[in-house]
């Protein structure tokens, strides 16, 4: 596995991580602890060295999971975790940056984790209602004092990490992108180049769709949050299968798979890019690791490119509640 510096913070993972979400939280497939334990170590023999979690999988399941499974290898790993929602209602809004609660929870994170130092800390969404400037000052702190090593945003527009990292070098942003969801092409991704900050893409297969494995006849399981996301709904499947078609054709003619086709495309956008996909098998696991290997040639990439801009994808990523936690 060949690796990757997010931005110019010298932190070098694995140029595809691991999104451990999945193997508990949000997609109803949650696998019992000794599963999710296998499939982490698989990765880790296959030379992914960068896990992301968050306290909010679960809630917290995922972080022992993930401190569970790496434990044994601790020092070869970076693990990422997330702060930043509140867990005991005292929030109207669900989200909680305040200084207090981030040290709070972070020592929590470390607890479950079962280790003394968190490698890269990300606000999970931005707070309103906490100035960021306060946000990167407390993790500066925590920073300072060895506990945690690099800071990260999520889902944060421009204003907001400029205002941070000029508090904290903010080491990466982690946002959805894809050829599914482009829109971090527009504004985040050249400030994010400028300031020497690297992007961890999440869903890079969006959410599945781009593996070619689903359709309009899909159905998905209780828990599955796909079967509340606009951009899921049968009319909007059968609208947007034009660009899994087209990445299928692609594939073909490269003897890969559309999942490697998508994760090669998000590779070659730029070289501070490491996408972070997640599974619950592990013959996914493989092929998407296997994705590194695969190179693709200008015209493939134009071919990808110039079609999904010409494909008008149908359906929010998110219903509004959740979108409101989308501060851009």
């Amino acid at each position: 596995m060949i690796k990757r510096t997010l931005g110019t913070s010298g932190l070098d993972v694995s140029a595809i991580g691991f999104g451990c979400m999945g193997l508990s939280h949000a997609y109803g497939l949650d696998v019992d602890e000794q599963d999710g334990i296998t499939v982490i170590r698989e990765a880790v023999d296959l030379a992914i060295t960068f896990f992301d979690t968050a306290q909010v999988y679960g809630p917290f399941t995922n972080e022992e999971l993930v401190g569970k499974a790496l434990a044994p290898v601790r020092d070869q790993v970076v693990i990422a975790t997330k702060f930043g929602f509140s867990f005991d209602g005292s929030s109207s809004t669900g989200l909680d940056s305040r200084p207090e609660h981030i040290r709070a929870t972070v020592e929590d994170s470390l607890r479950r984790l079962n280790t003394d130092h968190i490698d890269l800390l990300y606000q999970h969404r931005v707070d309103p209602d906490v100035p960021i400037e306060d946000v990167a000052g407390t993790v500066k702190e925590l920073i300072d004092a060895g506990t945690v090593g690099h800071f990260g945003l999520s889902e944060a527009g421009v204003d907001v990490i400029r205002r941070a990292h000029a508090v904290q070098h903010v080491t990466a942003l982690q946002s959805e992108y894809s050829l599914f969801w482009r829109e971090p092409e527009a504004e985040i991704l050249p400030a994010l180049i400028q300031l020497g900050i690297g992007l961890v893409p999440f869903s890079p297969l969006g959410k599945g769709f781009l593996t070619g494995t689903i359709d309009s006849s899909t159905s998905f399981a209780e828990g599955d949050l796909r079967g509340n996301l606009p951009r899921f709904t049968e009319q909007a499947r059968a609208a947007n299968q034009a660009l899994v078609e087209l990445i299928s054709i692609i594939a073909k003619r490269n003897n890969a798979t559309p999942a490697q086709i998508a994760l090669a495309w998000i590779l070659a956008q730029n070289p501070t890019i490491v996408p972070i996909p997640g599974t619950t098998k592990l013959h996914r696991l493989r092929e998407n690791t296997a994705a590194v290997n695969v190179e693709l040639n200008q015209t493939d990439l134009h071919h990808l490119t110039t079609a999904a801009d010409q494909i008008d994808v149908t359906g929010d990523r998110y219903p509004a509640q959740m979108q409101a936690w989308i501060n851009r």
